[in-house]
């Protein structure tokens, strides 16, 4: 018995696949060889898909992305400075890709997901490994454990900040941010190799207080205290005589660069206490 004419085009209705809109992604947009990002992005006419990346803030990423690496082998060499010194340019790097993005007008989801994923190799990993090539791997399992514990609080680090952009207040980090926890870890290194004429770097002591370091830093940058991040920074004029602790912390550290680089990197770290601890008085 033959279909009405009605009934085929009933069937031909139900069996035609949807058009998708203009901004809706389609199987067209992943289609070919080659890898392509596509990603909405919200304008002033609404969502709108493009296609493509920006390319000088995602290249600065992969510059920092290639440090972290090169450190890592330079660590596993038994190159400790260079693998300390890599992890300070990928650093440096980290804090111009964000810059340039917003400068430009280049910022994209990709860019912040690719960033974050940078961090983690360079702030997360490199840092792990570099202590415990130089001192944790002595202590057998709980150095490993330890070294983990550092990058596992990395990831969640920086897991929590992505979920949390837009909605935490942009003049404080919550937790210690993970650049700055691997700067405290290399410069311990650092330390530590400047003054290896005065260190047995055997004494059980030494190794303990370097695990115990990853431990607490690790803790640090998944604790909820407040540190101050510099983005939104006071335009409003100040003494010149504000001018004179800078002018003698940037004595000290001249003096000695790891030392004094530290010596900042830990009293930012204590500064968490007391930024949090005024913030809640203020709210009380």
């Amino acid at each position: 018995m033959q279909q009405s004419d009605e009934s085929k085009a009933t069937t031909s209705a139900n069996n035609a696949k949807p058009t998708p809109s203009k901004n809706e992604p389609s199987a067209l947009d992943y289609d070919g060889i080659t890898f392509e990002v596509v990603e909405e992005e919200h304008t002033a006419n609404g969502k709108v898909r493009r296609r493509g990346i920006y390319l000088w803030p995602n290249l600065i990423t992969t510059a920092a992305l290639l440090s972290g690496f090169y450190s890592i082998i330079a660590s596993m060499n038994g190159q400790y400075l260079q693998a300390v010194y890599a992890i300070i340019i990928a650093a440096l790097l980290d804090g111009l890709d964000g810059r340039v993005a917003r400068a430009i007008g280049a910022q994209s989801a990709f860019g912040e997901q690719f960033d974050s994923l940078s961090d983690l190799l360079a702030f997360g990993v490199a840092p792990a490994i570099l202590m415990y090539s130089w001192s944790t791997h002595d202590l057998g399992r709980i150095g490993l454990a330890c070294c983990f514990i550092y990058t596992v609080c990395a990831a969640f680090r920086l897991a929590r900040f992505n979920v949390q952009i837009g909605i935490v207040d942009k003049r404080y980090f919550i937790g210690i941010a993970s650049p700055i926890a691997a700067i405290i870890v290399i410069c311990s290194v650092w330390v530590q190799q400047d003054f290896k004429a005065m260190l047995d770097f055997s004494a059980t002591w030494l190794q303990v207080l370097n695990a115990a370091t990853m431990v607490i830093i690790g803790l640090l940058m998944i604790s909820n205290l407040k540190y101050y991040s510099f983005k939104v920074m006071d335009r409003k004029r100040v003494p010149f005589v504000m001018m004179i602790p800078v002018i003698l912390i940037f004595s000290a550290i001249t003096y000695n660069i790891p030392v004094g680089i530290l010596i900042v990197s830990i009293i930012y770290a204590l500064s968490g206490i007391v930024t949090t601890l005024m913030s809640r008085k203020q709210t009380a």
